[in-house]
């Protein structure tokens, strides 16, 4: 998730070597699907049962929830909002943070009781859980207090009707084998929110980068890209389907390389910014980050298009990205630069790739190349041996970016990464976080700065619902994925209608900003209009 975004530093033999052995053992022990023909019948089997789903972390597990459910819902299973009534409950898991997985066990002994409540006479009730936990902890979870059914990895969401038909039989399944080229691209997601004006599309799974801290190649595996073509197929769908806002999803999209087709086998390995490295030899071959931005932006131009993560070492020195996104009206000028250090010594024990001067470089690039960018960042707080003189730096680089969006983490360690195996957590907790505290008041100063200066501006605004707090009020983003609230009222309609309107979701508007928060912008309601027609009075 955005919160640990990955990336790498230094040789990379032993990491990636223990990253195989890791898929191999989970190979070794994972159940394999039967043989052709011997497989349970389920994909047209009516009443296969109900399915609750809950989704816990990272906006990658919203998209796998989406996954497993059209999925499932192929196989004849429906689905229920009600938790007393499904005969299969499977919440989806979050790696990267201690807190979410803490949750997660709770949650997981709270549906313990529910089943052990559920009355004799009712279809028994099976617990699975999904995602990035269940790969890492599939032992602890399947024997620890017996709280679930079924476990399966990221990789192994086809393989869900068979888990659940073994499940159903009395007996423990699981399948957390790791793939080398699962993308699910010929799987179209079922949107868990119909209707809505925003959606999230995955490009990629995996990562390659081995960031010392970071869980997600041995969680996820190994990058790998969906063909552009079954992306686009996504896209025209969501696009007829009413959707304004579609995000490009994966762990590193600006990696982004399509291998599908021979032709695209060509092109030569991309170059990375300047005063950036990798831990791996770069890739020749496949169309490009840039090319799939280009062709996605092209399918509706009323349909905003943004994307995360990127990582900072892939935006190339020729800029085609940043380019696109200055030219195109419907590419939003907001970009998510993941700093997590301000120290270029723990930025070097992270293995990210970069120094600080050359991340700063690259800030100052980007702002030259595209005017009026909003940026976002990620950080991590009490790394393994960060001194106090390292997190004044951290502070000193929030206060010199002035970021509009953060998202800031006390560091915990996780098994399986090069932290664990090389790397001391010695920064007590209650440093961690006084740090981290340290470090949110002052991206908030900075970040109540930098959004002021939108004060008696006009910004687009995409319509989502109504606010949380008033309903008389409603909320939206605009183009740099800041929150902004303005009365529920009638308005002129740029598209010529004389009668006034009330904006709904999915509208684009104007709002007049009157003022301004670390994460909010207020303002008044100037009239409705489009994302074309707004572009054009620029």
């Amino acid at each position: 998730g955005a919160g640990q975004s990955p990336g790498g530093r230094g040789a990379a033999g032993p990491d990636l070597r223990h990253f195989l052995r890791a898929a191999a053992a989970g190979e070794a022990r994972t159940e394999r699907p039967p043989e052709p023909g011997l497989e349970p019948e389920l994909g047209s089997a009516p009443g296969a049962g109900k399915v609750y789903l809950e989704t816990y972390g990272c906006q990658m597990n919203v998209n796998d929830t989406e996954i497993a459910w059209a999925i499932l819902q192929k196989s004849g299973y429906a689905r229920t909002k009600e938790l007393e009534e499904p005969s299969a409950s499977r919440p989806f898991s979050c790696l990267p943070r201690e807190k979410a997985e803490q949750a997660i066990w709770n949650r997981l002994r709270h549906l313990k009781a529910l089943k052990a409540r559920r009355p004799q006479a009712r279809v028994p009730l099976r617990i699975g859980i999904l995602g990035c936990m269940a790969e890492r902890l599939k032992e602890e979870i399947l024997h620890r207090e017996k709280l679930v059914d079924v476990v399966a990895g990221p990789d192994a969401y086809r393989d869900l009707p068979r888990l659940l038909a073994v499940a159903r039989s009395g007996q423990q399944a699981a399948n957390v084998l790791l793939s080398l080229d699962e993308t699910y691209a010929d799987i179209l997601p079922v949107q868990t929110s119909a209707g809505g004006t925003t959606a999230f599309v995955s490009i990629m799974r995996g990562c390659d980068n081995m960031c010392s801290y970071c869980i997600v190649p041995f969680t996820r595996g190994r990058e790998r890209s969906r063909p552009i073509a079954s992306i686009l197929q996504e896209v025209r769908m969501l696009s007829d389907q009413g959707v304004k806002e579609v995000t490009l999803l994966g762990q590193n999209v600006n990696s982004f390389r399509d291998t599908s087709e021979v032709q695209f086998q060509s092109a030569a390995a991309p170059l990375l910014s300047r005063g950036f490295s990798t831990v791996y030899k770069a890739k020749p071959g496949g169309l490009r980050f840039a090319h799939l931005l280009d062709q996605v932006s092209r399918i509706d131009p009323e349909m905003r298009i943004r994307f995360t993560s990127p990582h900072p070492k892939d935006f190339p020195d020729e800029a085609s990205v940043l380019q696109l996104i200055r030219e195109r009206h419907n590419i939003c000028k907001q970009l998510h630069l993941p700093a997590q250090s301000g120290s270029t010594r723990v930025l070097e024990a992270m293995r990210r790739g970069y120094t600080r001067e050359a991340y700063l470089e690259l800030v100052r690039h980007v702002r030259e190349s595209i005017p009026g960018v909003s940026l976002s960042s990620d950080f991590i707080a009490g790394f393994c041996g960060e001194t106090e003189e390292d997190h004044q730096q951290t502070v000193s680089l929030l206060r010199e970016v002035r970021y509009n969006v953060g998202f800031l983490f006390a560091y915990s360690m996780r098994q399986k990464t090069r932290a664990y195996h090389r790397l001391q957590d010695d920064v007590p907790a209650d440093t961690k976080k006084r740090r981290l505290e340290e470090l949110i008041t002052v991206f908030r100063e900075e970040a109540a700065r930098a959004n002021e200066a939108m004060v008696g501006q006009s910004q687009l605004v995409l319509v989502e619902g109504p606010s949380k707090r008033c309903a008389s009020e409603l909320c939206g983003r605009n183009d740099g994925n800041i929150k902004v609230i303005f009365p529920d009222t009638e308005t002129e309609d740029a598209a010529g209608s004389e009668a006034p309107v009330r904006a709904q979701p999915g509208d684009y508007v104007l709002v007049k900003v009157t003022s301004a928060s670390s994460q909010t912008l207020r303002g008044v309601l100037l009239g409705r209009t489009t994302l074309s027609r707004s572009a054009a009075r620029r």
